[in-house]
């Protein structure tokens, strides 16, 4: 085993290179039908070992991002898809992405972020993208309010869980390892902003539900809506001993995204769903939860 395979962090190698590669999929670098770079490659790239990159791709495919064969290399076969109700929106490419739609909200002076998710993992990625634009000095927003609706998991979950066994909690402790990493390091970056002078006003909430989540929705700005229903699946998971369970489990980043865009007209289908689920964060947010 690698030597780097645990930091301090409790992040193991393995883990950390899967998902920059998740990312990496789901911002359209390696779309659809394109092939990962080679295994030699991605040691070099991210100083880990042969093991490491192999246990990595091994995560992907069973959580059906690639599928690998021998001497033809990883294929990607999913990312995040995001249908876009605004004929504007921000696009690439390869069509509209979270990763350029939050880089946008954040050109703006004040960005204001409320999230309904099962975990924090792709919101801690995206956030550390946009400190690392206002440390470089090219974005300079004013102010910054992040409000962060997670389940509560002291209480039984439907997933993740062991397929079969609804008294092994292993994967739902792993669930709140997880949450807990990434909730930290979410506050560590924007604490970071706020002592360095780099943003006058900085705020960030996080609430715990009794609710299970069963979709991804983020609300940007009070002018905009991503959601997206999360599918149970059924993956191979790994777990810190080695021992390999059958799971039963949802994917946040391969989730499709609905985007929309309030506009001019009030009653428009665009602008009515933004408002609905404000309203529908909001009261969760003041009273289903703490």
């Amino acid at each position: 085993m690698d030597a780097r395979e645990n930091g301090d962090s409790g992040v193991k190698e393995f883990q950390r290179v899967a998902e920059v590669l998740r990312t990496r999929m789901t911002d359209g670098v390696y779309p659809v039908g394109s092939f990962l770079p080679p295994q030699r490659e991605l040691t070099k790239e991210f100083d880990v070992s042969r093991d490491t990159i192999q246990r990595a791709l091994r995560e992907l495919s069973d959580e059906g991002w690639i599928r690998s064969r021998q001497g033809s290399g990883s294929t990607v076969i999913k990312t995040q898809r995001i249908q876009s109700s605004a004929p504007k929106a921000v696009r690439s490419r390869h069509g509209a992405t979270l990763s350029l739609i939050i880089s946008s909200a954040f050109e703006a002076p004040e960005v204001s972020l409320d999230v309904y998710t099962l975990t924090a993992e792709s919101l801690d990625a995206h956030i550390r993208v946009q400190a690392e634009r206002i440390h470089a000095g090219e974005i300079a927003p004013e102010r910054i309010a992040l409000r962060l609706l997670l389940p509560d998991t002291t209480q039984p979950l439907p997933y993740p869980r062991v397929k079969g066994d609804k008294e092994d909690l292993r994967l739902q402790e792993r669930l709140r390892a997880i949450s807990h990493r990434h909730t930290e390091s979410l506050r560590g970056s924007l604490k970071d902003l706020r002592t360095e002078g780099l943003v006058p006003s900085v705020g960030f909430e996080i609430h715990h539900t009794p609710l299970v989540p069963p979709f991804k929705l983020y609300l940007i700005n009070r002018a905009e809506a991503l959601h997206g229903m999360y599918d149970v699946i059924e993956r191979q998971i790994e777990l810190d001993d080695g021992e390999v369970v059958t799971a039963l489990d949802v994917l946040g980043l391969g989730a499709t995204l609905t985007h929309q865009v309030q506009d001019d007209d009030g009653n428009s289908p665009a602008s009515v769903f933004v408002d609905n689920m404000q309203a529908w964060f909001d009261s969760v947010w003041a009273r289903l939860s703490e």
